[in-house]
């Protein structure tokens, strides 16, 4: 087996997102040397939405991607479009002052506004884009609290509007489940299918004279003379600057593997159920917004094609986990036990990356080589508004981004006893969920 083949088959679980994807046209390996201003590795979210925004700019990219688009996080999401990060604002206001605060959720609402954006420039339909809202559900009266007090606090100090306050009736009105006590709506935020998503991007981007290679591995990156050099299994790249935008799937490729001991990676599976009855789909989650639990475990969950799609962390190891599902499964029916006896169609799972400190990184790594990675489970907004600032940086601009830039980019400690140490606090957090703390 060829190693480009070995990795296409590290993750092979069928997805909804796949059997429902449109076609991508074949983007062949690389099989000559080439060259162009930017040599961006990596075609997910973040590389693709570089390429749009050099290409915007005037400057030339060529994209390497080891496998196909969409085969890595940008595929395998839930799709859900948030303006988030893993930390919250106040405590953003707490450590680092007020005026961080205000950029960092500055930065969080134009990653939303980006991908209507990008849907827009490059129509695409297939995406189905919407922007309905997520509901932050909470299971007891302690999170609820907590979710309150974070929404008076956004709106009292940093002025925002898009926060309302939900009872538990209204909760139940919105989910169809008895589960919740409350909870807290998001208007801002939605969803999408995020493989279409990636599909007409680099669809959009090709048509603008991007070259993208597929099955192209980029095996070694190093510089020479004023510019740099990546060799791939097919041939080399010449170029000015290159841009790493691998995120938690770093380690396929030895010319950024070394990147990968700054991430945690965490398995995130999803199941998505048949379809529904008519009648049962009207019952469950109507307004057809995205929903969120505030356990430490977190879950969440969308309907999408009269299907209920649900995911969360807790999958771990290197491959598919058949009791991360189950796990999954029964978190699902106890919320919804009226699906009980639904089958499930798709089961699937892939990586997250979070960071030491809670946030993506981004910028230059030296005078040549910039960067994005690190999104902590709000990777689809954030991944393609990181391809804008990195495009600035290209430009030679300073993009101000706040705490996100690559100086606080720090690697985790101990590295090969990430596994392990992850198994350990996942599984203190489910005890805690487990008896509602």
């Amino acid at each position: 087996m060829s190693s480009a083949s070995a990795w296409q088959s590290l993750e092979a679980a069928p997805s909804l997102w796949g059997a429902t994807a449109t076609k991508l046209r074949d983007f062949p390996p690389l099989q000559r040397d080439a060259q162009a201003d930017v040599v961006i590795i990596g075609a997910g979210y973040t590389g693709l939405s570089a390429a749009h925004h050099l290409a915007q700019s005037g400057l030339s990219s060529i994209v390497l991607e080891a496998n196909r688009p969409g085969w890595g996080a940008s595929g395998r999401n839930g799709g859900v479009i948030t303006a988030k990060f893993r930390v919250s604002f106040p405590a953003i206001a707490a450590a680092h002052g007020k005026p961080m605060a205000k950029r960092m959720y500055d930065i969080a609402l134009e990653a939303t506004e980006i991908v209507s954006e990008l849907v827009e420039s490059y129509d695409i339909k297939a995406a189905q884009l919407t922007r309905s809202g997520q509901v932050k559900a909470a299971h007891n009266h302690e999170t609820l609290a907590y979710a309150v007090k974070e929404a008076d606090w956004l709106r009292s100090e940093l002025g925002d509007t898009t926060m309302s306050v939900l009872d538990a009736g209204q909760v139940r009105d919105e989910t169809g489940s008895d589960s919740f006590v409350g909870g807290v709506l998001n208007a801002g935020s939605g969803g999408i299918h995020p493989l279409n998503y990636l599909h007409g991007l680099a669809e959009g981007v090709a048509k603008r004279g991007v070259a993208i290679y597929a099955g192209t591995p980029a095996l070694r990156l190093r510089r020479e003379g004023d510019g740099v050099l990546v060799e791939t299994t097919g041939g080399v790249v010449r170029a000015q600057q290159a841009i790493i935008a691998t995120n938690s799937y770093s380690d396929l490729t030895p010319a950024t593997r070394a990147y990968q001991k700054t991430l945690i990676p965490f398995r995130s599976a999803i199941i998505a159920t048949e379809k529904l009855s008519p009648d049962l789909a009207a019952s469950v989650m109507p307004t057809r917004r995205t929903y969120t639990e505030t356990k430490r475990m977190m879950r969440w969950f969308r309907m999408v094609d009269d299907r209920i799609v649900f995911g969360g962390r807790g999958a771990f190891g290197k491959t598919d986990s058949a009791a991360a599902f189950a796990a999954l499964h029964k978190a699902m029916v106890g919320i919804f036990p009226q699906v009980a006896d639904v089958p499930l169609a798709y089961r699937w799972s892939g990586l997250v990356a979070m960071t030491l400190d809670s946030v993506p990184h981004v910028g230059r790594v030296d005078d040549r080589v910039m960067l994005a990675m690190g999104y902590n489970g709000a990777g689809v907004a954030m991944s393609s508004l990181m391809g804008r600032y990195l495009a600035a940086f290209a430009r030679g601009g300073q993009p101000d981004v706040g705490l996100l830039d690559v100086s606080h980019m720090r690697r985790v400690p101990f590295y090969p006893l990430r596994e392990p140490a992850v198994r350990m606090v996942a599984g203190w957090y489910q005890f805690l969920d487990a008896i509602g703390r």
